[in-house]
């Protein structure tokens, strides 16, 4: 079968003009006006045709989702760079923060050691999460932990133990 108009016509010239060289003339052309297939054909080329657009437009489809995961992906990891630079900034600045209070509360108060300022920094912190967790906890939950004197210096030992171990490792890698 024919797939346009223009083939259609080919043949037909082509045919015609072997036949009709014999008697003297010479077809140029050939025009086809209206092709009406029957309707069983008609609706197999409309099928064809519709089912080609719809592979197309699921290749545009499944491009856009590739790209959209591409894009979510790359956003999601900028800002997981962006807040892990954010959370060093914070720590950078806490550090900095407690230095500068060890330096002032040992040169403000006489025979104050700097353990005694950090047992003190801990102390405070330690107070003040105990606020914050009670503040923020609006479930009606309990929480255990234990709390007693030594609770603080038992942290800051486990802490420095901690450091010791680790030798400075952390700070090599």
């Amino acid at each position: 079968m024919f797939s346009s108009k223009d083939e259609l016509a080919m043949h037909i010239m082509e045919d015609l003009a072997s036949k009709v060289a014999d008697l003297g003339f010479i077809i140029k052309q050939c025009l086809i006006i209206d092709l009406d297939p029957d309707e069983k054909n008609k609706q197999s080329m409309n099928q064809i045709n519709a089912n080609l657009r719809l592979r197309i437009a699921a290749e545009y489809q499944a491009e856009a989702n590739k790209i959209m995961q591409v894009k979510n992906a790359e956003a999601e990891a900028d800002s997981k760079y962006l807040s892990g630079v954010g959370v060093a900034r914070q720590r950078r600045a806490i550090v900095d923060g407690l230095r500068e209070s060890i330096i002032e509360f040992a040169e403000n108060v006489e025979g104050a050691t700097p353990t005694d300022v950090i047992d003190l920094l801990l102390l405070t912190q330690y107070f003040d999460m105990l606020r914050d967790v009670g503040e923020r906890n609006t479930n009606p939950s309990t929480c255990f932990m234990s709390h007693a004197p030594l609770s603080v210096q038992q942290l800051r030992s486990q802490l420095s133990t901690a450091f010791v171990m680790d030798g400075g490792e952390s700070k090599k890698k």
